[in-house]
């Protein structure tokens, strides 16, 4: 038998502690399930693991691919189902360590999605005109919440596009089945809401204090790029064109971390059947996992 191990659940609540752990404990590698971790570029605002916790044991999808490159879910889900193909040739456990839910649903179900006619587009395009983001992110939420929680509504051209996909109808999964030899089990930390939120905001602060200011700036003759319509990196492109303070940025970052967080919760609950670990000791988490599968 083969054991995929995933930690998952919302940022900034260990998993990437966790995995490590848990890899260290049963010898394996980390396949990174990510989206903003993946690119090269981005490093202090998406809380890439450290130097020192790559070193700890080896990790794929980190760093991987240029900001300037459209990587999609899909691309990701067929690389990684190469990568953990390959390796179980000659190893039996992997884990798989992130918190975005789009990327562990298409390695394991796949995501082709339905065409969209130029009508629908139209439409959709009319209401992004027309409307402000959150009218039409509200809308999103109302006909799909599940479809919702797995992407980020501060990313307009994320929302059209799921909007687009389900006023043409339910996406439809077309991929390999998982081999019957794979053992897949999932596992987030149970940590309180607002625990979390001190998290995030203490997280917030020590990037700025690591020189994520200074990250953002360089990477401002790049802003209008897909990668960086993300949360960290887009609040302080508008404070650098003026749209906001320095302090409205930094509670903008935080603000928008948390309602991500909370969206990522959601979709853990009720997209992906995930066993929420009592918040303990990394060996005691190590150890319950360990023990629930047998192992």
């Amino acid at each position: 038998m083969k054991e995929i191990f995933i930690i998952c659940g919302p940022t900034a609540s260990g998993k990437t502690s966790l995995a490590i752990s848990l890899a260290q404990k049963l010898n394996a590698e980390i396949i990174s399930a990510d989206s903003r971790q993946v690119y090269k570029e981005l490093n202090i605002g998406v809380a890439k693991p450290s130097n020192e916790d790559l070193k700890l044991v080896k990790h794929h999808f980190i760093g991987s691919v240029s900001i300037s490159e459209n990587f999609t879910a899909g691309m990701y889900a067929q690389l990684a189902r190469k990568v953990i193909s390959k390796y179980f040739e000659t190893n039996n456990s992997i884990v798989i360590c992130g918190g975005t839910g789009l990327y562990i649903k298409a390695l394991f179900e796949g995501l082709n999605r339905p065409p969209v006619s130029e009508e629908i587009r139209e439409r959709v395009n009319h209401l992004m005109e027309t409307h402000e983001l959150s009218h039409v992110s509200d809308l999103l939420i109302h006909k799909d919440p599940q479809l919702a929680s797995e992407i980020n509504l501060d990313n307009p051209r994320r929302v059209q596009r799921a909007l687009e996909w389900v006023l043409a109808g339910k996406p439809q999964s077309e991929v390999e089945p998982i081999p019957t030899d794979w053992k897949i089990s999932s596992f987030g930390i149970g940590i309180s809401r607002e625990e979390l939120y001190r998290n995030i905001n203490f997280r917030v602060d020590q990037m700025l204090k690591e020189g994520l200011w200074e990250e953002v700036e360089s990477l401002v003759p790049y802003q209008n790029l897909n990668a960086l319509q993300t949360v960290g990196y887009k609040e302080i492109f508008d404070c650098k064109n003026g749209l906001l303070t320095q302090n409205e940025a930094i509670e903008k970052i935080k603000q928008h971390t948390r309602n991500y967080a909370k969206r990522q919760i959601t979709w853990f609950n009720n997209e992906h059947k995930t066993h929420w670990l009592t918040q303990k000791s990394q060996e005691e988490m190590v150890e319950e996992i360990l023990l629930s599968q047998g192992s």
